[in-house]
């Protein structure tokens, strides 16, 4: 720059030892703040002052004439240099904003993001004493894996009394059973009994009353056997009586009279044997109507067994209603059993998932109570919350691919994809929600959080030591 403005001053000296001035229009002309911008210095101006009349004794020719001056011929060149360096320039600056104009057409970047992560919370189900603490702060930890351990002597005995209510339950409802067995058994019985002896007093019955119609039948016959034995007795013992006048009046022979007498005899035997038949025929149905009384008693005492024994059912339906209460009641056991086993594993507090232990506040002989935090296990599998203002999701959606920088490991980018949008902005998630229909609104762009999947190749290697809370700038390729 030195030797630009040593040649750019030496022409001015030339030119006005001619007195026309040219060289003065021309510097003016095309380098107007060369001398306020580059202000010579004494070395320079010594420069000058010595090599002025070179210039000017070389600008005339011997015959008077006016030569031309080197840096007439060599000042275009330099506007051209300049020309270009300047286009080159514009250029190199076109193409790097014709680039980043690309580039930020088509990402969306916010450092308001970060790490989010499973942190599960360890606590203790049950109260009781810490009898040891298994794993200490930043300790790697599997799925099960025991963490604490709570005195179990109280759990314990409940267990053992749950136990021995469910043997005496047990024993009550096979006492039940054996009741229940033993009464339906009698019932049964007792049932199928009654049932035959009113079957057979039923057939009895009928039985006694076709002999009563049978024997009822057999007295107006026996009655008229009478009614013919008293009339053949009435016609012989008057044939007697009147053989027995002619006999003494000698009219009539005595074997004649014999024979009077003899039929008359005959007659009265028929008579007395028929008036016996009667009465045999009204004692047959007397009898048979007392059959029937007995048959009918014989029914009322099976029907009143018949209750007895449905009465005895009853008592059987009860019986098993005691077996019923006897079984619920060994369920019951059986549930307080299962509730006692279930205190006594929570005294054995382990891993909910695989991770690393974080957060420990337990120690050995505290009294902890149901609920209290004693550590968190924060789980291997992470990813990006970026809170991107509203203005700048109209063209992301999920699946777009992302670019993660974490300020833990500035010099590892990481690679993911958009997994979801928020349904609502942060705000809205609030313990209060800003009430806009108040009147007083302040219109603030608002953010959205966007989930961001970490690729797992990307992180490999990373997994440990990428945690919940550390802070990332995400780029988000949207076309």
């Amino acid at each position: 720059m030195t030797q630009f403005r040593h040649d750019f001053e030496a022409a001015p000296a030339s030119a006005s030892g001619d007195g026309n001035g040219k060289s003065s229009s021309l510097k003016t002309e095309h380098f107007p703040d060369a001398d306020s911008r580059y202000p010579p210095d004494s070395h320079e101006r010594s420069a000058t002052a010595v090599l002025a009349p070179d210039t000017t004794a070389g600008d005339e020719s011997p015959d008077g004439h006016k030569r031309s001056s080197p840096l007439g011929k060599r000042s275009p060149r330099r506007r051209r240099i300049l020309l270009g360096v300047l286009g080159v320039g514009v250029l190199a600056v076109g193409m790097f904003g014709l680039r980043w104009w690309n580039y930020a057409s088509t990402h969306e970047q916010t450092d308001n993001a970060f790490v989010g992560g499973h942190i599960h919370p360890v606590s203790s189900r049950v109260n009781g004493t810490v009898a040891s603490v298994l794993v200490q702060d930043n300790q790697q930890v599997q799925q099960g894996q025991v963490l604490v351990k709570l005195d179990p002597r109280d759990f314990q005995n409940q267990v053992q009394q749950a136990r021995a209510a469910l043997a005496e339950a047990q024993q009550q409802a096979q006492t039940a059973r054996s009741q229940v067995t033993q009464a339906a058994q009698t019932t049964q019985g007792t049932t199928t009994q009654a049932q035959g002896n009113i079957s057979s007093a039923t057939a009895a019955i009928a039985n006694a009353e076709a002999a009563v119609q049978e024997a009822q039948a057999g007295v107006p016959a026996a009655q008229a056997g009478v009614t013919q034995a008293q009339a053949n007795l009435q016609r012989a013992e008057a044939d007697f009586n009147r053989y027995s006048t002619l006999l003494q009046q000698g009219a009539i022979t005595a074997q004649q009279f014999e024979t009077a007498r003899n039929t008359y005899q005959v007659a009265l035997a028929q008579r007395n044997s028929a008036q016996d038949q009667v009465r045999q025929a009204q004692a047959r149905v007397t009898q048979a109507q007392q059959d029937v009384a007995r048959a009918q008693a014989q029914l009322t005492t099976s029907q009143g067994g018949l209750q007895q024994a449905q009465a005895g059912q009853s008592q059987t339906q009860a019986t098993r209603n005691q077996y019923q209460a006897a079984l619920a009641a060994v369920r019951k056991a059986q549930a307080q059993l299962n509730n006692a086993q279930l205190q006594l594993s929570y005294t054995t507090i382990a891993a909910p998932i695989t991770g690393t232990v974080g957060n420990k506040n337990v120690e050995a002989g505290q009294r902890i109570q149901p609920g209290t935090p004693l550590m968190a296990v924060v789980d291997g599998r992470s990813w990006v919350v970026a809170n991107f203002k509203e203005t700048q999701l109209e063209d992301m959606q999920p699946g777009d691919p992302v670019q993660i920088k974490l300020d833990a490991f500035p010099n590892h980018p990481f690679q993911g994809y958009v997994e979801s949008l928020s349904p609502a902005s942060g705000s809205q998630f609030a313990l209060l929600p800003p009430d806009n229909a108040t009147g007083n609104f302040t219109k603030v762009v608002q953010r959205i959080p966007v989930r961001v999947r970490l690729d797992p190749q990307s992180i490999r290697g990373y997994e440990t030591r990428i945690a919940p809370g550390m802070s990332a700038t995400v780029t988000v390729s949207v076309k």
